[in-house]
């Protein structure tokens, strides 16, 4: 930014408008600029950018996204609560940021703006997978998404096979995505705190996703592995070719979804879609 920006405590804007965190909303705010600071950084070069924030509550990663060369600032709020003290910081940088009233999950952000398109965001732990989902499903319409889970989502998007946190989870972002892990933060610096410590994770495109599988199509091969985990794969795919079509890909018909790489995963996709 060409001038310095002095901004209004954050804990001084939620007692002013009297806003506090709702749990069925799944809203925990992150006060702390240093922190905020350090989650855009992470999000890399934002130059020329669109970026797009979903749940900005009163507006404090907001105030970071703003002191970057981001292009400009779209922010998602559904909660209307916020709107006083969002469009307060919206008057502090005209032209920069635009405040938009609705439900994320509703939104195509392709049409709300022009490449290149990042998401920075603190999203909501009640929507916040599905949220992911839907991204991932449009994932080249966007240079990055730099997004906060709670940790134990983070476990299982970026899990290796036959790891704990390793499913179904794991195999869509990693097909679509290249998930990075790139900060932690514990429960202690949200106001209210959350019974669970976040982390913070970066995904881009993945160069070499297979332009022949449908993720339509790998989502009901994965939905039919890991829905049934304790089972063998003979059994828990049969409804797609059990044993058949475990042979054709090479794979055991012992094994179980969590022992299978993205690859062999990939490989049943393929075999399915031909069907």
């Amino acid at each position: 930014m060409e001038q310095e920006i002095v901004w209004p405590p954050l804990r001084d804007v939620l007692a002013r408008y009297d806003l506090k965190a709702r749990k069925a909303l799944g809203q925990h705010f992150l006060c702390d600029m240093n922190l905020t600071r350090r989650i855009v950084a992470c999000a890399g070069d934002l130059s020329g950018c669109t970026v797009f924030e979903v749940g900005p509550g009163p507006g404090g990663l907001t105030r970071a996204l703003l002191e970057s060369k981001a292009e400009r600032v779209v922010v998602i709020e559904k909660d209307e609560r916020f709107f006083p003290a969002l469009q307060e910081v919206e008057a502090m940088v005209p032209g920069r940021m635009q405040l938009i009233g609705g439900d994320a999950l509703t939104l195509d952000l392709e049409a709300l703006a022009p490449p290149p398109r990042v998401v920075v965001a603190n999203l909501p732990y009640n929507v916040g997978t599905e949220l992911l989902v839907g991204w991932l499903k449009k994932i080249d319409a966007f240079r990055s998404l730099t997004l906060m889970f709670q940790a134990e989502v983070v476990d299982r998007l970026v899990a290796a096979p036959s790891s704990k946190a390793y499913g179904r989870l794991s195999v869509l972002t990693q097909f679509c995505a290249v998930p990075q892990r790139v900060m932690e933060l514990p429960a202690s610096v949200f106001v209210p705190p959350p019974k669970v410590a976040s982390a913070v994770v970066r995904l881009v495109p993945r160069p070499d996703r297979p332009p022949d599988i449908p993720i339509r199509v790998l989502e009901t091969v994965t939905a039919h592995a890991f829905g049934q985990r304790r089972k063998m794969l003979r059994s828990s795919l049969k409804p797609l070719g059990g044993e058949a079509l475990l042979a054709q890909a090479g794979i055991d018909p012992t094994a179980r979804a969590e022992t299978l790489s993205l690859a062999q995963f990939e490989a049943l996709a393929r075999l399915v879609a031909r069907q």
